[in-house]
């Protein structure tokens, strides 16, 4: 049987279409599903159901899946190891969300350095465009703030981040708590706000957990980068949302203030997402498991 068009099954079955595994694969639509057909037809058996949005394996299709993909994984891994022995260095390539990444997982990794890996990070603030660049193998492993779907993807939860209303101490001091929990959407109306999108994604998950409601107000800064946000909160351009971990050394030394303490404060978890099958490969593994030991202390 012909091993490309075992790939090309494997990652149809894996992205869930035949558009999406063609974009992966850099062929065209019409030869994806030209590969397909003629595998079908030397089996004598359909693989996929089609539906409107992407196919779905019929039983067949599962059972070749679990039976062909681990010894195609298999293959790269041999070819992986092969050019390590050239190369005598092992690169794993790493993406995320650019703070996240900068201040947990490459830390994290610099002691694979040592053992004979190169790192390279990209930091990418669209977890579609994170995710997109894992599919096609730009990435070996990515950080997301949402579980991926599909079986194109083995995601793991990595660590949970609590978010924290703070603002600069003049900001503060204006500011009752008790004013905040009663009336929250009113005052944020009346604050300025830095955040790092117009559509408020880190004040507007504050304000639904903690207040029940979502903000009107318009941000006064936009800055897509949290340590940029941080600094602007900081020199008193307004409040803002921000990750405990990334704000953690200004509120000790009173550069910022935590605004509220609610009883359940606002989390978001952090997922480490890998492609199918690649867990199989040695470096990818080894990192994977040095992220999740260290996340133990975040």
């Amino acid at each position: 049987m012909d091993l490309t068009l075992l790939r090309t099954f494997v990652m149809v079955h894996r992205a869930g279409s035949f558009t999406r595994a063609a974009a992966l694969l850099g062929l065209s639509q019409p030869a994806v599903t030209s590969q397909i057909r003629t595998l079908e037809r030397q089996l004598g058996r359909p693989l996929f159901l089609r539906q409107a949005r992407g196919v779905t394996p019929t039983t067949v299709g599962d059972e070749l899946a679990q039976r062909a993909a681990p010894h195609l994984d298999a293959l790269v891994e041999i070819t992986e190891r092969g050019l390590d022995e050239r190369d005598g260095i092992r690169t794993l390539h790493v993406a995320g969300p650019p703070e996240f990444v900068s201040a947990r997982v490459l830390p994290a990794l610099t002691p694979l350095v040592a053992q004979g890996f190169a790192v390279r990070a990209s930091l990418l603030c669209d977890p579609t465009e994170t995710l997109d660049g894992l599919a096609a193998g730009h990435h070996d492993l990515a950080v997301a703030t949402a579980r991926p779907r599909g079986g194109l993807f083995a995601a793991t939860p990595l660590c949970d981040e609590e978010h924290v209303l703070v603002a600069a101490p003049r900001w503060a001091a204006r500011l009752s708590p008790d004013v905040l929990l009663n009336k929250g959407a009113v005052v944020l109306e009346q604050l300025p706000v830095v955040e790092v999108h117009e559509s408020l994604p880190f004040v507007t998950r504050y304000w639904t957990a903690v207040f029940e409601s979502k903000p009107a107000a318009a941000a006064t800064v936009i800055a897509p980068d949290l340590r940029a946000v941080l600094e602007c909160a900081a020199s008193g351009a307004g409040l803002a949302v921000l990750p405990r971990y990334l704000c953690e050394a200004d509120l000790a030394a009173g550069r910022l203030v935590a605004l509220l303490d609610p009883p359940v404060p606002p989390l978001r978890t952090y997922f480490l997402v890998v492609r199918t099958g690649t867990l199989a490969l040695p470096h990818i593994l080894r990192a994977h498991e040095r992220l999740l030991r260290a996340a133990g202390d975040w």
